[in-house]
């Protein structure tokens, strides 16, 4: 590597560094408030310094297309509400063991409020692979952490944040309570496959944006999408399953497991891969609609791609 490209890459890392410290330190903060009011103080900061940044004019934009019948306070409105669910999120993890608290075994009510238990315990007790998948809205974290209270043996494919140390971090506390994680890189669609292959069930997120996809409409507007869910539903021919996550009031959940979705199919009764893909987007923007300032606007997700697939997105072929 030329000396130039060397001293970027330092660069760089030292740059990373420095704000995973700074993320640390804010959670050690946050760590020495109660847990309702480091959400409360984290929801209020992000809605203050959140309209700042670049990306909510990217959010606005957004919103602006997906709500054209909405007026510009409306539209606000979300943008802001997407902004504390944001703050909210990224406190979350430093309260996970305290605040998804779900115990099946308990008649408590506690934070989390469960839809589709009986769906849950059907899926952790059948001898055959699932794909379970779910959006940014809400808590989305909340799918495998109360699936492995169920029992549900469930690997979940996440994407890292760039910064490595931030996801060193977020890896640590993940793992402690969801189970089994799987990055989202090169060789993860050939690992997923292994999985179910072996008869375990998997989990992902399908809202995010996706060079060279499947084109497809959100919204109305034209995106890609990821063709990986579709792919390993068509080769394996197993249950797809819709979870989403919703925050109520007073910091508690709402995670709903619907039934199993009934796939489009083709003319040989395989599975539709393009279809199928079609119909995520359709049941994350049902989601979306009944609370729209629970998703992560910001997301170019609209964008299309051009040139070369990248290296992580060709391995979305299992």
């Amino acid at each position: 590597m030329p000396l130039k490209a060397r001293l970027a890459q330092r660069l760089k890392m030292a740059n990373y560094w420095v704000i995973a410290q700074g993320a640390r330190l804010a959670f050690w903060l946050l760590r020495m408030l109660p847990a309702d009011r480091a959400l409360a103080f984290a929801d209020r900061f992000a809605r203050r310094w959140g309209p700042w940044f670049g990306r909510h004019r990217v959010a606005v934009g957004n919103l602006r297309a997906a709500f054209p019948e909405k007026s510009e306070a409306e539209i606000e409105k979300i943008a802001s509400d997407m902004w504390g669910n944001m703050g909210r999120l990224a406190a979350e993890y430093v309260f996970l063991d305290k605040l998804l608290d779900y115990d099946p075994e308990s008649d408590l009510v506690g934070r989390v409020e469960i839809g589709g238990r009986e769906t849950f315990d059907r899926i952790a007790s059948e001898d055959r692979p699932h794909i379970l998948f779910t959006g940014h809205l809400g808590n989305f974290e909340l799918l495998p952490i109360c699936g492995r209270q169920f029992g549900l043996k469930l690997t979940s494919m996440f994407r890292p944040p760039n910064n490595p140390y931030i996801a060193e971090y977020i890896a640590r506390t993940r793992k402690a309570t969801m189970g089994e994680l799987l990055p989202s890189r090169a060789g993860a669609a050939i690992a997923l496959a292994r999985l179910i292959d072996e008869g375990q069930n998997v989990g992902m997120l399908v809202d995010q944006k996706f060079s060279n996809g499947i084109r497809t409409t959100f919204f109305g507007r034209v995106c890609e999408t990821s063709p990986l869910l579709p792919r390993l539903a068509r080769r394996f021919d197993c249950d797809v399953y819709p979870a989403y996550s919703i925050r109520l009031p007073g910091n508690r959940f709402r995670l709903v497991l619907e039934e199993k979705l009934d796939l489009p199919r083709d003319a040989d009764g395989l599975v539709d891969v393009e279809r199928t893909a079609q119909m995520l987007n359709d049941t994350v923007e049902r989601w979306i609609r009944q609370d729209p300032g629970q998703w992560m606007w910001f997301h170019k997700r609209w964008s299309l791609g051009t040139g070369r697939r990248r290296a992580g997105a060709a391995a979305q072929r299992p």
